[in-house]
């Protein structure tokens, strides 16, 4: 774990480093960005008053140097899931190198996208890379306003059980931009405002005896005997595995713990937050296995609940080192390229990728690894009723709203961590100013939440939305936020609204995700919706692109032999 921002009693073996906090500003982007046509909308708005004035530092000028506790990164790299995934990217590596390297297009520069190409790239492969819009990362992409500031599109969270994950960063070398946190889970409590309780899962315990001891230390948010109850009711999955998670696709949270028989107090206590967290949807609509899969990966992996936060924006920390990645081996990698049609052969494959600026890239193969909602507006129509692509329709993008707000002064009432808000509108929140060493700031606090279930709310304005948002963190920092702002004042905020974020996991959904490999010669799938053994996160994200470039590489003779056929089909045209 890594604590760039305040200094922190939790571990005091750490080392410790001393952080200068003056900021170092690049070129100003937009103050107020609007993407017209995309999943994604972003918004801002500076306040400018007597009582809330926003000054940066003079350049040269440092206003304080803080002594930072920096956690060391959890031993994952002997865990089975971390060599299993480990093992994964070697093989790209280490395959035959091609004779002819196949020419693979690829839609969507997401971190299944860039997972996609980046392995194509490891195996000999030459990938083309295009993302509709000016900015990489897709679910994670984030801008830069005119303060030099950056918002992003999510809150994201690296977990110590995201296997190929932590195997990317350190593929890339990157190990060292994850700041890693203390071993706990923190919840505020809503009927003692400004309040928190915490789950700690002490280091020397094994899994799953830590994540146990975690939860029999809290007593302020469960009883004894509904902790004795909810332990009963998941015995089935600790005992049935992997093969009884996935039969509980077909209940919802709410509907599976009633049928275990655990008290309704435990989902409104603790699995309203889980749920909005990992989907950002109430229980009574969250699949249960999603709910599951969750907790075998934090409970089984003794740092499989430890978490981490990217020390700067994902665009430049995590996607761009990919990206120069790709390009060192030869592939491409194109931004405001979007797929205006995809163009069919006769026997029904893919001819070609049509951009909206008219020009055409034909390929040996084809991926789409854009969100499943923009894949099925671009589908032709003949592929329609197949049933790979007929059962997407129940694959629908949830809505999630991301807000910042920045404060004329630092919040005493925080952590240096992620922090469940258990509010009926806000998910999870963290003040950014202290998590994250670029964003840091030693005397105003920046809060990024995560605004969900976000339905009703994604056709509101801006101001409404942070109305409300101020409503709930006035519950959360009675003694500092006030909802008239008569305490702590805005500066500036960015709304990020995507009407379509990672697929709604509603119960029935599981037998809809599609494997990589359609049944289309040639025409392959990406994202965190199509089949893989993790949620819809990031690390779904990155295994779906990594499973997504073995079916090509294993498929090679395949595509090879039928580029032949058509340059010599197109030979004999002429």
């Amino acid at each position: 774990m890594a604590q760039w921002a305040c200094v922190s009693a939790a571990n005091l073996s750490c080392q410790a480093t001393i952080v200068n906090t003056q900021k170092q500003r690049n070129s100003p982007g937009c103050d107020a960005l609007s993407f017209k046509g995309s999943e994604f909308m972003a918004q801002s708005c500076r306040f400018s008053s007597p009582q809330a004035v926003y000054r940066r530092p003079r350049n040269g000028v440092c206003p304080l140097k803080v002594v930072c506790v920096d956690y060391p990164r959890p031993d994952l790299d002997s865990t089975a899931n971390f060599l299993e995934a480990a093992y994964f990217s070697s093989t790209f590596r280490a395959s035959p190198r091609p004779t002819k390297p196949l020419k693979v297009v690829i839609a969507g520069a997401g971190l299944a996208g860039l997972a996609t190409a980046k392995y194509l790239a490891d195996a000999g492969h030459q990938p083309i890379l295009l993302e509709a819009r000016d900015v990489l990362g897709g679910k994670v992409a984030a801008w830069k306003d005119s303060d030099g500031d950056w918002y992003e599109t999510g809150l994201h969270i690296f977990f110590g059980a995201y296997p190929n994950i932590q195997n990317l960063f350190g593929e890339l070398g990157i190990n060292d931009r994850l700041q890693w946190k203390e071993h706990s889970m923190i919840f505020a409590m809503p009927n003692k405002p400004g309040e928190f309780s915490r789950f700690d899962f002490l280091e020397v315990l094994p899994a799953p005896i830590n994540g146990i001891w975690a939860i029999l230390k809290n007593n302020e948010m469960l009883t004894c005997p509904e902790k004795i109850k909810f332990a009963i009711g998941l015995l089935p999955a600790i005992l049935g595995g992997q093969a009884y998670v996935e039969a509980q696709d077909g209940l919802s949270v709410k509907d599976w713990m009633r049928k275990q028989g655990i008290p309704d107090r435990v989902t409104t206590e603790v699995f309203i937050a889980m749920s909005k967290a990992l989907n950002f949807i109430n229980p009574d609509e969250l699949s249960m296995q999603c709910i599951l899969i969750a907790l075998n990966r934090f409970l089984q992996e003794k740092h499989g609940s430890k978490m981490a936060f990217l020390d700067g924006s994902p665009p430049e920390r995590l996607c761009a080192p990919i990206v120069d990645h790709i390009q060192s081996l030869g592939g491409e990698v194109r931004t405001n390229s979007r797929i205006q049609k995809i163009d069919l052969n006769n026997d029904g494959t893919v001819k070609s990728f049509v951009l909206n600026n008219g020009s055409v890239i034909e390929a040996d193969a084809y991926v789409f690894a854009t969100p499943v909602d923009i894949l099925k507006l671009l589908l032709p129509e003949n592929w329609k009723e197949m049933p790979y692509f007929k059962k997407l329709e129940k694959l629908v993008g949830v809505p999630v709203i991301n807000v910042h707000i920045w404060f004329d002064r630092k919040l005493k009432n925080t952590y240096d961590h992620l922090l469940f808000s258990r509010s009926p509108l806000l998910s999870v929140y963290a003040d950014m100013s202290v998590t994250c060493k670029e964003y840091y700031n030693p005397n105003q606090s920046m809060l990024e939440l995560v605004f969900a279930p976000a339905e009703e709310w994604i056709s509101c304005s801006d101001s409404e939305i942070i109305d409300a948002t101020l409503k709930e963190l006035a519950k959360l920092f009675p003694d500092e936020i006030a909802a008239d702002q008569s305490k702590a004042k805005i500066l500036k905020y960015h709304v990020v609204k995507t009407p379509r974020s990672v697929y709604k996991t509603v119960p029935g959904c599981e037998p809809c995700r599609p494997l990589q490999r359609s049944p289309l010669e040639g025409f392959y799938l990406a994202g965190d919706y199509t089949k893989q053994k993790y949620l819809a996160s990031m690390e779904g994200a990155v295994l779906s692109g990594k499973l997504c470039a073995q079916a090509i590489v294993q498929d090679y003779e395949l595509l090879a032999a039928r580029g032949i056929k058509t340059t010599l089909a197109e030979a004999a045209a002429r």
